[in-house]
């Protein structure tokens, strides 16, 4: 079984043309392990069979790491105070439940500190675990709801949390000045589209393709106007 599952994500990375590193993929491997054994315990997706977990979670997740990866540059591009050498990104991914996307943003781009905040102790208490036991220095599990965090991110990630308009409102203080909002979502959400506030702009849809998953999938990026 692991060895199917090793090449069923080697090949989700070269379909979704990421590079393979094979420490990553042991990580991701191992995460998608924890994930299972603290699923039987703490419920922390409703999908158990390993595959579809490779396949509904960590590819899905994955989905995003090229064109987020994109919009840092761009906003690196924009940045005409950054020191020399690489910027350090921060990213606050909300409502992370079992850290998605945020844990596997933290093992694919190791240049960028994330954040994962989750209302439920239990996921939180997950999420750090899988930080000490993959030894992810750049991940930590944040126990607060949203709207009550101080600080300024780079990135304000979701991924099925909420709708746009309440997505963008709980974690607006959040958002550095030059930052964007990062919205996984299903089908194209018109409807929430037009029901963001004024402040709030839609700068692209991005339709992403999932290997193995015959479903719907796209970015909502978003900034402050």
């Amino acid at each position: 079984m692991m060895r199917d599952l090793e090449d069923a994500l080697r090949r989700g990375l070269t379909e979704l043309t990421l590079a393979e590193n094979d420490n990553q993929v042991a990580s991701l491997l191992d995460y998608l392990a924890l994930l299972q054994k603290w699923n039987k315990v703490y419920n922390l997706t409703a999908v158990r069979d390993p595959t579809e977990m490779l396949t509904h979670h960590l590819l899905d997740c994955m989905a995003v790491i090229s064109p987020l990866r994109t919009q840092l540059a761009v906003l690196c591009a924009a940045q005409t105070d950054v020191a020399s050498g690489a910027p350090r990104w921060r990213l606050l991914d909300v409502g992370s439940g079992a850290g998605l996307p945020g844990i596997v943003i933290a093992i694919l781009c190791p240049e960028i500190e994330v954040d994962c905040v989750d209302a439920v102790a239990k996921k939180v208490g997950f999420i750090n675990q899988v930080a000490l036991t993959l030894h992810l220095k750049n991940l930590h599990g944040l126990h607060s709801r949203v709207e009550d965090l101080a600080g300024k991110y780079d990135i304000i990630s979701s991924r099925a949390f909420a709708s746009l308009s309440d997505f963008v409102s709980l974690s607006e203080a959040d958002l550095a000045a030059t930052g964007v909002w990062m919205a996984m979502k299903g089908r194209q959400p018109f409807d929430e589209i037009l029901a963001l506030p004024t402040s709030v702009k839609v700068f692209h849809v991005e339709q992403l393709r999932v290997p193995g998953l015959g479903a719907e999938r796209c970015i909502v990026w978003m900034r402050k106007i």
